[in-house]
């Protein structure tokens, strides 16, 4: 494990790649969070909202961008933490997570991070704020 102190703007966190998006992911997210909205676990209800398919909760994708930050627990904390939904996560997509340090001061990191498809698309692009101990 290498250090976040040792980080140069510009640098990158090694990247995350998430298994396949799977059905079992998408119900087992809507069971954690509340969100049972049916496009995101029926098929029939995603054709009837004009949908290809049923996409995964926005949330999901962002939560998974903190994996990122996991293995740096020890050194601090996310202590902001924004994002835009740029697109749909589909069933089977798999989803890349990336973060590149933008600017440091004092004990404050700023990361660019985004989660890309399969296709090379983003889906999700933001910023995070990491506070250093």
């Amino acid at each position: 494990m290498s250090s976040l102190t040792q980080l140069q703007t510009g640098d990158s966190l090694k990247e995350i790649q998430l298994s396949p998006v799977s059905r079992i992911d998408l119900i087992k997210y809507a069971g954690a969070s509340g969100d049972f909205n049916p496009i995101h676990t029926i098929d029939e209800e995603a054709t009837k909202a004009s949908l290809p398919g049923i996409i995964a909760h926005g949330m999901w994708t962002m939560g998974n961008l903190a994996k990122l930050f996991t293995e740096y627990y020890e050194e601090g904390f996310v202590k902001d933490y924004s994002i835009r939904f740029k697109g749909m996560v589909f069933l089977n997509d798999v989803i890349t997570l990336k973060a590149s340090l933008k600017d440091k001061e004092d004990n404050q990191l700023r990361f660019d991070v985004q989660a890309v498809n399969q296709q090379g698309k983003d889906v999700i692009k933001g910023e995070v704020v990491y506070q250093l101990y």
